[in-house]
């Protein structure tokens, strides 16, 4: 006697699988039982159980065809490329229309549970896009001697020793030195460690003199393995949240390459970005003075200082910090904001490249939206507008009008 795997193989050859049959299939597969001869019975015939012509559509409600959706686009996610077949039996209509309310029942059952639909493709590994996941704790130290560490893929504790002070991996994805104080030593300010952030990355550093920095993806911080002299000087590209540990001694100083941000302690955000016009600086806590070639600022808390690359000048107005320091605590917070700089923030974090065809409109968009979610969710929400479009191709985000 045939096995149940084995009768089922045997209709999916022949094409005469039933309704009934497909619906066992698929509450098993819900249930993770499915066996692998099952899951290729399944993944074989799922195309026959979709709803596809027009009338039938129709009836359906919004709820319903939006669930469906739902439903097709995760089942189908691993076979984007595949193209549609044509049902011409009119009992297979019949069995469509049968199939799709149970789908519908189980796909709001799934819904509820927040479980992912997934059937795994038999398609070769090419033509299966790599998914496009959240960034993460990911960075690279290059010590003083030049040899570098890949911070994500090192153990906790001690990494390397350059001049007197001890670099240590700690948990949670920070680094630290210990061993000379600022102002101690004989350790030569020259000897430099740089941390680097690539795209899809972010990581913290506890600097030599006990000042906190975290970085966000696709930027880079330059600094001593010892501060000396007559004040702590470091370098940024891209963008950091720094809380400074407090030296009346030591002034401490952020270069851009065009904006120095001079403080004695405390907590600011500096945005200076390489292909972003302005280099924005954020004050939380404590006051900043800005200095750009002749022009000077002095920030206080909730002030933003803004500065270009045309002219010594520098603007200051009043801003929401939460927003501008949410990418710190997980999240995006757009006010207002333009697309590109949104898709900017969008194209580091989870390291794809972003296109655009026709004419996207001058438009500001606003939203609060997690970090550590699916790219797809915030598209959506951005695509609610109906003022802009998005399509997937592989590592590319094309945006649309």
């Amino acid at each position: 006697m045939l096995t149940h795997a084995e009768a089922l193989s045997i209709h999916t050859t022949y094409g005469i699988m039933t309704p009934e049959e497909y619906i066992e299939l698929y509450e098993k597969f819900l249930s993770g039982k499915l066996t692998p001869e099952e899951e290729n019975a399944l993944n074989s015939y799922q195309d026959n159980f979709f709803i596809q012509d027009n009338d039938q559509l129709s009836k359906l409600s919004p709820d319903d065809k939006l669930t469906r959706h739902t439903i097709y686009r995760k089942i189908r996610h691993s076979v984007s490329d595949h193209k549609f077949r044509t049902i011409k039996s009119p009992w297979m209509w019949a069995a469509a229309a049968a199939i799709m309310i149970v789908a519908l029942g189980l796909g709001n059952m799934l819904l509820k549970d927040k479980k992912q639909l997934l059937i795994t493709s038999n398609r070769p590994k090419k033509n299966v896009h790599k998914a496009i996941v959240p960034g993460s704790n990911n960075a690279i130290l290059t010590l003083a001697d030049g040899s570098t560490i890949l911070l994500d893929d090192a153990k906790n504790g001690l990494m390397g020793n350059p001049g007197t002070s001890a670099v240590k991996k700690l948990k949670d994805g920070l680094i630290s030195y210990t061993g000379n104080a600022a102002g101690q030593g004989k350790t030569n300010e020259e000897a430099l460690n740089i941390i680097t952030i690539p795209r899809g990355g972010q990581y913290t550093v506890i600097l030599p003199d006990g000042t906190k920095v975290w970085l966000n993806s696709a930027s880079s911080l330059t600094y001593p393995v010892a501060f000396n002299g007559i004040q702590r000087k470091v370098e940024l590209k891209g963008e950091a949240y720094f809380e400074v540990a407090k030296n009346k001694q030591l002034p401490f100083v952020v270069h851009t390459g065009k904006v120095d941000v001079k403080v004695l302690g405390t907590h600011f955000n500096v945005t200076a970005y390489q292909d972003e016009a302005e280099i924005k600086t954020t004050l939380l806590e404590g006051s900043v003075k800005l200095t750009v070639g002749s022009a000077s600022a002095l920030l206080v808390p909730g002030q933003q200082g803004i500065s270009g690359s045309a002219e010594d000048r520098i603007i200051t107005k009043t801003v929401n910090v939460n927003q501008v320091v949410a990418w710190k605590s997980g999240y995006f917070i757009f006010r207002d904001s333009d697309i590109k700089d949104i898709m900017k923030q969008i194209g580091r974090w989870y390291d794809v490249e972003i296109e655009y065809e026709g004419n996207i409109p001058e438009r500001t968009f606003g939203g609060t939206y997690a970090k550590n979610k699916d790219i797809t969710e915030l598209l959506k929400g951005l695509e609610l507008t109906g003022l802009v479009h998005f399509k997937i191709d592989g590592r590319r985000i094309i945006v649309m009008s």
